[in-house]
């Protein structure tokens, strides 16, 4: 399994950036890989609410569905899986001043043959959570409610 966690601060308050956070559309705005994220159902955002994600890594296409499986005041958990990769988006807000404290963790757990790339994966997915660190703060700033 390879995890990442990097913690930041948003110019935002905390309903804001939950309000922004929990449509996973908003991926193609601060996820470095995501090329397109469409949402599958309809009605209101709330745990079971689905997702198809789109991204581009190592120059290859991969598409991935995801739900919302947690959405609490103060944290948001999307599952996206496909046959190859199970994906963990885990994100936890905090007050911090006029902004959010916002610790976002991302976990992958490989299936099948995908497993043996793991160990040479890793620096890939530690990039990436550099680059979802310095673009999601202005990106939600942009795309505010």
């Amino acid at each position: 399994m390879i995890r990442v966690r990097r913690s930041f601060v948003v110019g935002l308050p905390l309903r804001e950036l939950m309000a922004y956070m929990e449509d996973f559309a908003r991926a193609e705005e601060w996820d470095p890989g995501t090329v397109s994220c469409v949402r599958l159902d309809d009605g209101p955002v709330r745990a079971g609410a689905r997702w198809r994600n789109t991204s581009v890594f190592r120059g290859r296409t991969t598409r991935l569905d995801y739900r919302l499986d947690v959405h609490e005041p103060t944290r948001l958990v999307f599952v996206g899986e496909n046959r190859t990769v199970t994906a963990v988006d885990d994100l936890s807000f905090a007050e911090e001043g006029d902004g959010t404290f916002l610790t976002y963790r991302a976990s992958l757990t490989f299936k099948g043959l995908a497993k043996l790339a793991t160990p040479f994966l890793r620096p890939e997915f530690e990039r990436m959570g550099d680059e979802v660190a310095a673009r999601l703060p202005d990106a939600a700033v942009a795309g505010r409610l």
